[in-house]
């Protein structure tokens, strides 16, 4: 209904509109213009502007527009993995994320060292976690794996973040032991709160999606809410 290349010369106005439009589809083929206007908080004459960029000569020529749409829009329900990734979303959208988040805010603005640490694509996303903080101005530092003198470390004052889907890497789990006893505070993002490194945690975040096994059992499960909780993390600190 809408072109890329008629959005492409919307004004401001235009953007505002087409936005109101397109979040409440359903409600626009019953609405008047002037209850249209009047919900977006612009004239009428804007809303015929609209349409008559659209193609549109009249706004009743516009509704009609609207109703194919609804009965065009696509039948099928969402694919496994979009699915998946909408519920986790609406999971994060709610006070109860919020809750689940302040501990771990609250140490992170205590901290003199942050420093993140995982392996294979975990080790990926550590040093990810390091640079977002960096951006956000928190001094971090990102281990991509986990063969460190850790006994040597003698900083104080630091959290480790550490990532890992299973929970249960080794080598991880160990290098997690020697912070322990360097009395860091130690967070972790899994998908599971049952894994071995979410209970040896002081605090963890799990997730809760299915997960992937690809090409003769390489992890392919997403990793999408890692980095927006990475990112929540970064952002309220």
């Amino acid at each position: 209904m809408f072109s890329y290349e008629e959005i492409q010369k919307y004004n401001e106005t235009d953007i505002h509109i087409y936005k109101y439009i397109i979040s409440n589809i359903d409600k626009i083929q019953y609405m008047t213009i002037r209850e249209l206007a009047k919900e977006i908080r612009v004239s009428t004459s804007t809303i015929l502007r609209f349409c008559n960029k659209n193609n549109f000569e009249k706004y009743s020529d516009f509704k009609c527009a609207v109703k194919k749409e609804m009965v065009l829009q696509n039948p099928y329900p969402p694919m496994e993995d979009l699915q998946e990734i909408s519920n986790f979303f609406a999971r994060a959208n709610s006070s109860a994320f919020e809750e689940k988040l302040l501990f771990a805010i609250n140490v992170l603005r205590k901290a003199d060292m942050i420093i993140f640490i995982g392996m294979g694509s975990s080790g990926t996303l550590a040093k990810y976690g390091a640079r977002y903080f960096s951006n956000m101005g928190h001094f971090a530092i990102g281990l991509e794996d986990a063969l460190y003198p850790i006994e040597t470390f003698r900083w104080k004052n630091t959290v480790v973040i550490a990532f890992s889907e299973s929970g249960e890497t080794e080598r991880l789990i160990e290098a997690i032991n020697q912070f322990k006893k360097q009395k860091c505070c130690v967070l972790s993002i899994t998908n599971s709160p049952l894994s071995t490194l979410a209970k040896l945690s002081d605090w963890n975040f799990s997730y809760n999606l299915n997960t992937k096994r690809i090409n003769g059992g390489y992890n392919g499960t997403t990793q999408i809410p890692v980095i927006f909780v990475i990112e929540c993390l970064a952002k309220r600190i």
